[in-house]
């Protein structure tokens, strides 16, 4: 991920090969065409620069290009807006400094941070950062997600839960999301954005380095240089306790806490899936006293007082 030029070469040739002449507004003057999507002399005929400086670029020469260059390279491959943010992310990065590539600072989890998941009562939310490690979640997000962290995957100490491990390298990520190959696509979607913004995170290669490893799904997803961003939206789940759950999601970014974001799960009032929501709070209320009484009453012990 630290090889920028070969970043921009892979991204912009795999999206030039998705487009057609007849999605551009080209002519088709009929024939055999040597590739599946637009030329490169057509492309830079939509971005409105010469073939030589788009041939240039797409083998990662990124380095010094205007924004009126991404822009109009962006709308030549019909870039949707988290597309257009990874190809700046990407320029960015070629045009840093040596200072602007160092390692990203270990995250910290503030007390405040803590304090707004505890407050979201009747939710289930967590804090993950961009290598889509669980940081830290309030009581119902632990529940919702107990198959997560009750996973091998998960079991390495002073390693934190990782969704991406859990839903590439545990078979019951597929009992757990029921929209498996959107939440596959979603994650290398997300992690390659992330590679954008912090090639230089030794976390996040060694991730992808040991995914690349152990999971062809995996491999083949990352080799399409796909990007996304995890928003909005609903997450359909299969838990153990609640049943299926169809749960609304929303992504909340901190901006005093770059790369953490609040993954907040809902449901609407008087919906099924509320119904689910409030039997996993119900049990995780019961579980959470029994644990306090497992702690209180040792074996052998007397309650005090």
């Amino acid at each position: 991920m630290k090889d920028i030029r070969g970043e921009v070469r892979e991204f912009l040739t795999t999206r030039r090969a998705k487009i057609t002449p007849e999605q551009a507004g080209l002519p088709h003057y009929g024939g055999r065409r040597r590739v599946a999507g637009l030329r490169r002399d057509e492309v830079a005929l939509l971005a409105g620069i010469s073939i030589e400086y788009y041939t240039r670029l797409e083998r990662g020469n990124i380095r010094g290009a205007s924004d009126e260059v991404l822009d109009g390279i962006a709308r030549a491959l019909q870039l949707d807006e988290v597309e257009r943010a990874h190809l700046t992310d990407l320029a960015r990065m070629a045009n840093a400094s040596t200072a602007a590539r160092r390692q990203p600072a270990q995250q910290q989890i503030r007390p405040s941070v803590q304090r707004l998941l505890d407050s979201l009562t009747g939710t289930a939310a967590f804090l993950r950062n961009g290598r889509l490690d669980i940081l830290a979640a309030n009581q119902l997000g632990y529940a919702l997600y107990s198959p997560v962290f009750d996973s091998p995957t998960s079991g390495v100490p002073r390693r934190p839960a990782n969704l991406a491990r859990f839903i590439f390298l545990d078979e019951r990520s597929a009992q757990f999301y029921r929209d498996r190959d959107g939440i596959a696509h979603q994650a290398v979607g997300s992690l390659r954005a992330e590679a954008g913004r912090a090639p230089y995170d030794r976390a996040l290669t060694e991730l992808v380095g040991e995914l690349s490893l152990r999971s062809q799904e995996f491999r083949e997803r990352w080799a399409a240089h796909d990007v996304k961003y995890y928003r909005s939206g609903v997450q359909p789940f299969h838990h153990p306790v609640a049943g299926d759950l169809d749960l609304e999601y929303d992504a909340l970014e901190i901006p005093a806490d770059p790369g953490q974001t609040i993954i907040a799960y809902s449901a609407e009032p008087g919906s099924a899936a509320r119904d689910a929501l409030d039997i996993l709070a119900s049990w995780t209320a019961t579980h959470h006293r029994s644990s306090q009484l497992d702690m209180t009453h040792p074996a052998g012990g007397h309650a005090p007082g």
